[in-house]
């Protein structure tokens, strides 16, 4: 499916069931896409999560029932819209709004106005991304493994590089291994990858800071991960981190995704490849793995 009508369709369903509900899970179903993908691509081309659109959505349609006189009671209009009492639906309001439910009649321009997405995309540059699709044998990642929201994943991420460089990888920059989990750090490479793989639903999913499992010893701590056999598109990136990696990454969903006339999304997961040297040089090279299917 060209991936800009898949984002139209996720909007249109999200609008169609606004007072329902519903869930990424739910939404990504309904488009047939990976949760983990359509998170991503959503919040890459429109600047929203799928629950922060739902949420802005439904209090600027609750503050419309309010003027309209739709509903009598704020209780019913907090149930309506997703809201188990009406505390915590004043709240949303007022940081939505700036202003209570029950003064919006008074103060009617105060309404903070969120009309349905259009989405319209100017495809440009595609062809000319720094890419190859490789056929790879499966292979197996072994590393520290985390369970992360999509909600929070930008956020989150970064600070579980941090910890892990920190207390893990760093210190072997000046000694030898010592413990198994020091040598397996060592033997992996770990820290080459970052592996999202969205299997858990529920709004999150799995990441890894990894490295290529070359055999041995699998410490408390750490886990294993298989890869099939696969294509993967592999996304060139130069430059310091992490804005080289959040430039190609736009890119792929604004400019290569939409309209492809040769591959779609294999799968949910998607690997960061890191490589050694200083990643805040302006030649430090990094790429993005997307596994695809030839259509």
């Amino acid at each position: 499916m060209d991936w800009t009508e898949t984002i139209k369709r996720a909007v249109d369903f999200m609008e169609k069931n606004l007072t329902e509900n519903i869930t990424p899970d739910d939404i990504s179903k309904a488009v047939n896409i990976s949760p983990f993908y359509l998170e991503r691509g959503f919040k890459l081309m429109t600047g929203f999560t799928l629950s922060e659109y739902i949420r802005c959505r439904r209090l600027y349609l609750s503050a419309l029932d309010i003027l309209g006189g739709k509903e009598d009671k704020i209780i019913d209009i907090a149930m309506k819209y997703g809201y188990d009492t009406p505390e915590s639906f004043t709240k949303a309001f007022g940081r939505f709004h700036g202003t209570a439910p029950s003064k919006i009649k008074s103060d009617p321009y105060s309404v903070r106005p969120f009309l349905p997405l259009k989405i319209r995309i100017e495809i440009t540059g595609g062809n000319t991304m720094d890419f190859i699709v490789e056929k790879m044998n499966g292979f197996k990642i072994i590393g520290y493994e985390f369970t992360v929201s999509s909600e929070t994943a930008y956020s989150d991420i970064p600070k579980i590089w941090q910890k892990i460089c920190a207390e893990k990888i760093h210190p072997l920059f000046s000694k030898a291994p010592e413990t198994a989990e020091e040598k397996a750090i060592a033997d992996n490479c770990i820290g080459e990858f970052g592996v999202c793989v969205d299997d858990i639903g529920g709004g999150r999913f799995r990441y890894f800071i990894a490295g290529g499992y070359r055999g041995g010893e699998i410490p408390d701590g750490m886990s294993l991960y298989e890869f099939e056999d696969m294509d993967w598109a592999k996304f060139l990136c130069k430059g310091p981190l992490p804005g080289a990696l959040q430039s190609v990454n736009t890119q792929i969903f604004r400019e290569w995704l939409p309209g492809n006339p040769d591959y779609s999304i294999a799968c949910g997961a998607n690997i960061e490849w890191y490589s050694k040297g200083d990643g805040s040089a302006s030649d430090y090279e990094s790429a993005i793995w997307v596994p695809v299917v030839r259509k």
